[in-house]
């Protein structure tokens, strides 16, 4: 499959779970990808050797996104590997998941200057970097940005406002031919949900029992939705948010 041949993206949080799951479709199809990264090292190193042992090119370069100099300096790196910029993921993001009486100032602003300042940020970035031909942006929501499960106040607040700035970033950047769309998924087994005990728990049994198709999302199952959405055959598509859960709503 070579349907994003010559294409250059950036997948942020790209060391694991869903984030590296794209990274590795999209260079799949032929994309030269930057897999960037907070903390993890090691998850990055592992992106990278995988899709090079497949044939393709990536590189990992760290940066946290809801710093304007490090994304600054990964958008630069980008340019430096591979001399450009046509696809932008923005998957990095942190979530905590308890009640009312336990939200904090400090929590709250952890998790909205990712999710949200974070997604600003890279996107300012791009705009800068995506040549006259244009380019897609692709910012990763979920399903509690509409159907919230008690404790996820702070995290369906900031998933909420992804999907807001998608659609008023495509009104915004259409004219520069740079389409923009969200990615909700649903139950997804990743390392993150499987840290704090939800993979395996009652919750699981509980969406699973929800979703039409009957099982857990898998990492691939978005990633072959955001292979689409960076391609030519998604090139009508923009302002979107396209629900990745099984059914589950």
């Amino acid at each position: 499959m070579s349907k994003l041949n010559g294409k250059v993206a950036i997948v942020t949080g790209a060391s694991k779970g869903i984030g590296a799951a794209i990274a590795k479709g999209l260079a799949t199809a032929g994309a030269a990808v930057v897999v960037n990264y907070a903390s993890s090292r090691e998850g990055a190193d592992r992106v990278v050797a995988e899709i090079e042992n497949r044939g393709g090119r990536a590189v990992a370069v760290q940066g946290d996104v809801s710093r304007a100099a490090d994304v600054r300096r990964l958008f630069e790196a980008a340019k430096s590997a591979f001399g450009g910029l046509d696809i932008l993921v923005n998957n990095a993001g942190v979530f905590a998941f308890e009640p009312l009486e336990a939200v904090t100032e400090a929590e709250f602003h952890r998790e909205f200057d990712t999710n949200v300042l974070g997604i600003i940020l890279t996107t300012q970035e791009a705009v800068s970097h995506i040549g006259p031909g244009g380019g897609s942006i692709i910012n990763i929501s979920s399903v509690a940005s509409r159907n919230p499960q008690p404790n996820s106040l702070v995290y369906a607040a900031t998933k909420g406002a992804v999907d807001t700035i998608t659609l008023s970033m495509s009104r915004e950047l259409g004219a520069r031919n740079i389409r923009v769309n969200a990615i909700a998924p649903g139950g997804v087994d990743t390392e993150g949900l499987a840290r704090i005990g939800i993979v395996g728990s009652e919750f699981e049994k509980q969406i699973i029992a929800m979703t039409p198709l009957g099982r857990f999302g898998l990492p691939d199952d978005v990633a072959r939705v955001a292979v689409f959405l960076a391609s030519d055959e998604a090139s009508w598509l923009t302002g979107e948010r396209i629900t990745a859960s099984g059914g589950w709503r």
